[in-house]
């Protein structure tokens, strides 16, 4: 087979990776997830499309099956078919091993797959296919854990994550809740990708071995303590917390309890899907007054209440490669033309709720083109800020409850903060 693959992956059905097995280190999954989002939004539907695609010099290849895809990239010229064949032989060894393949048991197996994708394939090249083989040296039963096996933690009082004999003078919790606000607008206004990543990240300074409760707003949390849950109670999506949390007692009445470890972690990550009002709406006409002279006229909102401000805005405005000697005013912060990016960058410290601001920018094309040639294809405009004390999911801490047997007073600090993730907006 001429060619490598350069890595293997395993996603979802909303095009995030489960699991991935880097063979030759030149593909990431972070390049995978982008192509594939990507993909989606151009073709709509994937199935419809080739299972063969390129982008940005790497070759894709990929076979659904059931909820999850299994994909493949090389930045060699590969045998796709091959590789294809390839991709349905593993569903058949996964299917020996799992019964069925499927989201859940690629989780629930995790350190099969692992042990299964160092066999098949060896620096990009596959080895073996067959299951009958490889059961004769990877055993099934022996990444089987039963849970009885284990003894509970009240019988060994073993905390993996926590060593005992912990000890400061002061007694502290700092708990942040983050929030990552992910938009994709296209050219013509529509908001076609929208959501919210969010995260409880702790970083505890605590004595001993201490009882930590956390109560929250959320809806599924309120109705299961028999509380009622009108007005800012919400619906939080795809919860996962750290080690630490005891989830047998989460699922008993949705009480987060746990002993945390010393230092930083995240408690609790989380993700909303629902639709999001783009917090910052950047709008940009662009004017061609000849084939060398262009000016760019940029209106910047912000659509949240007066009574928040976004601080440390950055608004990346694209302009052509061959730009020159730009004029740039605005009637508030700086910009600044980056050439480096083929960019304008338009910083404002302090963008208060409510709010429009302005920017324009001349600058001259040195190249001569014909006025009936396609406009180039321009990246999109991209937006960073904070917004401290704001949550776009309206996520807040009831309590925090911090008990230890010596009977310590500790001092706990709750922010909020909502920053923009992969915020763009398309120009054409």
């Amino acid at each position: 087979m001429a060619g490598a693959t350069s890595a293997l992956f395993i996603m979802d059905i909303k095009g995030r990776c489960l699991i991935s097995r880097d063979y030759r280190g030149d593909v990431s999954p972070i390049q995978a997830e982008k192509f594939f989002n990507k993909f989606v939004e151009k073709e709509g539907d994937i199935e419809s499309h080739g299972p063969v695609c390129y982008d940005s010099g790497v070759t894709y290849m990929f076979i659904q099956h059931k909820n999850i895809y299994l994909l493949t990239a090389s930045r060699q010229n590969c045998n796709a078919a091959s590789l294809l064949l390839f991709l349905h032989r593993i569903v058949d060894v996964f299917k020996h091993y799992f019964e069925e393949l499927e989201e859940e048991s690629l989780r629930d197996n995790f350190v099969v797959v692992y042990e299964l994708l160092d066999e098949i394939m060896d620096f990009g090249y596959p080895q073996y296919t067959e299951a009958k083989i490889l059961s004769e040296f990877i055993k099934t039963d022996a990444y089987r854990m039963e849970v009885a096996q284990r003894p509970p933690m009240a019988v060994t009082n073993a905390v993996s994550w926590r060593s005992e004999g912990v000890f400061y003078k002061k007694n502290e919790v700092f708990l942040d809740v983050v929030e990552h606000v992910n938009i994709l607008v296209n050219s013509n206004g529509q908001l076609i990708r929208s959501e919210v990543v969010g995260a409880l990240k702790m970083r505890t300074y605590l004595s001993g071995m201490p009882e930590c409760k956390l109560g929250l707003n959320d809806r599924v949390l309120l109705e299961a303590q028999g509380r009622t849950t009108k007005g800012k109670a919400i619906d939080l999506d795809d919860i996962k917390f750290h080690q630490c949390v005891r989830l047998a007692r989460f699922e008993n009445d949705r009480t987060i309890s746990f002993i945390p470890p010393d230092g930083s972690f995240d408690l609790m990550t989380y993700r909303l899907s629902t639709q999001v009002k783009p917090l910052i709406w950047v709008e940009a006409q662009v004017e061609r007054h000849s084939r060398s002279r262009v000016e760019i006229m940029v209106k910047a909102r912000s659509q949240f209440k007066e009574r928040s401000t976004a601080t440390n805005v950055e608004i990346e405005l694209p302009v052509p490669s061959d730009a020159t000697n730009p004029n740039v005013r605005t009637s508030m912060g700086s910009a600044n033309y980056a050439p480096e990016r083929d960019a304008v960058l338009w910083k404002i410290k302090s963008f208060p709720g409510n709010k429009e601001y302005m920017l324009r920018s001349e600058f001259r094309l040195p190249s001569v083109i014909s006025e009936d040639a396609p406009p180039d294809r321009k990246a999109p405009i991209r937006v960073k800020f904070e917004i401290p004390y704001f949550t776009i999911s309206g996520i807040q801490v009831r309590y925090l409850k911090i008990i230890e047997k010596s009977g310590y007073q500790a001092l706990p600090w709750v922010r909020y903060i909502t920053m923009a993730g992969e915020y763009e907006l398309r120009l054409i």
